[in-house]
């Protein structure tokens, strides 16, 4: 807990007023977890900021009883970034969908993600532009019908992960809008870790992409086509964790326990601290059939953070600057007085 935590519960970040959302939406869940996530992260209610763009996803400030802008289509991270920079006590959480992020808003995600400025960034990705009503997204997978690709996408997806990697991220992690466990537990980690902390929330759209995430979250196939990592623990998976990941020549393999000799001594530990990406990347991007589908935190190291740096530069240019303020500037050089003014 932090110096101005405080008592508070989910209760006291509900807003009067209904969620307009469509029922059945994945949002929902989101929003509910986070609700019992932020009481757990030792901030006043006053020092939360929720920033959001354009999209289903970015009705979230709405919804919650805190300090919330809902900002322009694909800024939403550029905004958090002149909130948490111009005020670096405030927790700031950036709720953004696929298209917001990836698409108009792709330039500016990637750059608070090099620059590893301190906010929480909430990608709900339900792989379909729903506010806009159906079109394709840049996480529409290959082939996918919809009301802009009458005959099937021809454009290879991104991957979240992936691209987070490429920026250089300190910290990327994936959930499932089914799990709300899950997530409350990668949010509080989330919100821990200091850097840009980006959480892909695998979210159903019950209108234009229903069911979009079901070969993962599933009932009867969810144990065997997701794993759930956690730092410093063997990589196993399965209904009886019968399953597990192993290292060969470089690559991960999915093995059974208990055959051909395999114990789970065997068994890769996953190590989400590791500053070499390499691991990190290849568990990011496994997908069915070969392999499942990497929940969790994938990667959280920690690097220098980008506001503590300007602060510090700040600080040391005013401490061997002859003129220290606006006024001094001022008063300073070739200047005169006005009747003793």
């Amino acid at each position: 807990m932090s110096e101005n935590s405080v008592s508070i519960t989910a209760a006291d970040f509900k807003v009067d007023g209904s969620v307009k959302w469509c029922a059945g939406c994945g949002s929902f869940s989101v929003l509910a977890t986070i609700k019992n996530t932020l009481p757990l992260i030792g901030v006043k209610k006053e020092n939360i900021v929720f920033v959001s763009g354009i999209g289903c996803s970015s009705r979230f400030p709405y919804y919650l009883n805190t300090y919330g802008f809902h900002s322009l289509h694909g800024r939403a991270t550029a905004i958090a970034s002149g909130v948490k920079v111009a005020n670096p006590d405030l927790s700031v959480w950036v709720v953004t969908g696929d298209g917001d992020s990836m698409a108009i808003g792709g330039n500016h995600f990637i750059h608070i993600v090099r620059r590893n400025i301190d906010v929480n960034i909430l990608l709900f990705n339900n792989k379909i532009y729903g506010l806009t009503k159906g079109q394709y997204s840049p996480t529409t997978p290959i082939g996918s019908v919809t009301k802009t690709s009458p005959d099937g996408t021809i454009e290879s997806p991104f991957s979240p992960g992936e691209l987070v990697m490429g920026a250089q991220g300190t910290f990327f992690a994936r959930v499932v809008d089914t799990d709300p466990k899950m997530m409350k537990e990668v949010f509080v980690e989330a919100a821990n870790h200091k850097g840009t902390a980006v959480v892909e929330a695998l979210q159903n759209c019950v209108i234009f992409a229903n069911q979009i995430h079901n070969e993962i979250t599933g009932p009867d196939v969810k144990h065997d086509h997701q794993i759930y990592l956690k730092h410093g623990e063997p990589m196993i998976f399965g209904k009886n964790r019968e399953k597990g990941l192993i290292l060969k020549s470089n690559k991960f393999e999915v093995v059974t326990i208990g055959e051909n000799g395999i114990t789970e001594a065997d068994i890769a530990v996953h190590d989400a601290h590791d500053p070499m990406h390499s691991n990190h990347h290849m568990l990011a991007r496994m997908g069915l059939p070969e392999f499942p589908v990497a929940l969790g935190v994938i990667r959280a190291i920690k690097q220098p953070v980008y506001e503590t740096m300007l602060y510090e530069q700040v600080a040391m240019k005013k401490a061997s600057a002859k003129i220290k303020s606006v006024d001094e500037l001022m008063r300073s050089g070739n200047t005169f007085m006005i009747n003793g003014e």
